[in-house]
């Protein structure tokens, strides 16, 4: 008897155990948490973080995140209100605002993505299709600024009516409307890519590589105008440079006889013996440059140069 009594009580204890363990649960900080009783929701939901209690066996706890999630949208080939065929690729941040309502609605986290799939990229299209494509790339008139001569024609840029910030408030207004009911809330949503589909993103990009070489081909032209400028200019300046030079030396020459012309005039205006040595040396100059040594000269006796060669 008495170890049949300590098998009970131990039975007892252990029951009583499992008991205590199955009615208790711990929620984190960063958790959310309802009881379920045969599959439905029992009382209010536990958000308070710290020890919870439940009725063991026959209750179950659901937990949610309490913190922000993240959703990230598929890329999708929309058409702008201006016909023009775009890739759009979004993101949004949600959190779980009222767990029991969350939970009979969308029952957990993976049915509650698969629905903001639905009603985000809907909300999304509907968008982009009323607006046009400057409005979902450009948020406010501002004037860029032009650093180069030949992206003057930015400053002729067409205004925005919208712009992309207010389309993205407009959306996560609306996104909000129709997730009230879901018990979660759209913290923020934003485009996080918007692009051209790939034929007409080639096409762009043609045109691009065509205006490049045109501004490409205008800077060359450019160059060899310049070039043939400087060319020409140099030119002129050497031909200037060797008339001035010309002009300079035939000046050096002229001062230069005028200088030798007037020591002559001085030295044969001078002394008689002075004009008579002058005489001889012109007279013997002339000589040598006309006589050689094959050469037969007759003089009269009354010839300046027979006068010279009789009285060395």
């Amino acid at each position: 008897m008495p170890s049949t009594r300590k098998i009970i009580t131990g039975i007892l204890i252990f029951l009583a155990i499992i008991a205590i363990s199955g009615s208790m649960f711990i929620l984190d900080e960063t958790e959310q948490a309802i009881v379920t009783q045969f599959g439905k929701p029992v009382g209010k939901p536990r958000v308070t973080p710290g020890v919870n209690f439940k009725m063991p066996f026959i209750q179950k706890v659901k937990i949610f995140d309490k913190r922000y999630l993240a959703w990230d949208g598929d890329p999708n080939q929309v058409p702008t209100k201006d016909k023009k065929f775009i890739f759009v690729d979004t993101y949004a941040r949600w959190q779980i605002t009222d767990p029991l309502q969350f939970f009979i609605r969308l029952r957990d986290q993976r049915s509650a993505m698969s629905r903001l799939d639905d009603i985000i990229d809907g909300e999304t299209r509907n968008a982009v299709a009323s607006h046009e494509l400057l409005d979902l790339v450009r948020s406010t008139n501002r004037k860029p600024e032009v650093g180069e001569d030949f992206l003057e024609q930015l400053e002729n840029l067409d205004s925005i009516s919208v712009g992309r910030d207010r389309i993205e408030a407009t959306i996560l207004k609306k996104v909000n409307e129709r997730t009230t009911d879901l018990g979660i809330r759209i913290l923020d949503f934003r485009f996080r890519r918007v692009n051209y589909v790939d034929e007409v993103r080639n096409r762009v990009y043609d045109r691009m590589i065509s205006e490049r070489n045109r501004i490409a081909e205008q800077f060359k032209s450019e160059g060899q105008g310049e070039a043939l400028k400087i060319r020409g200019n140099k030119e002129r300046d050497l031909a200037e440079i060797q008339s001035s030079a010309v002009k300079e030396a035939q000046v050096i020459r002229g001062k230069a006889d005028a200088q030798a012309s007037a020591i002559y005039a001085r030295a044969y205006n001078k002394s008689s013996q002075s004009r008579e040595l002058y005489s001889f040396i012109r007279s013997m100059e002339a000589l040598e440059r006309s006589l050689d040594s094959n050469t037969n000269v007759v003089l009269t006796t009354n010839n300046e140069l027979f006068k010279f060669l009789q009285k060395p």
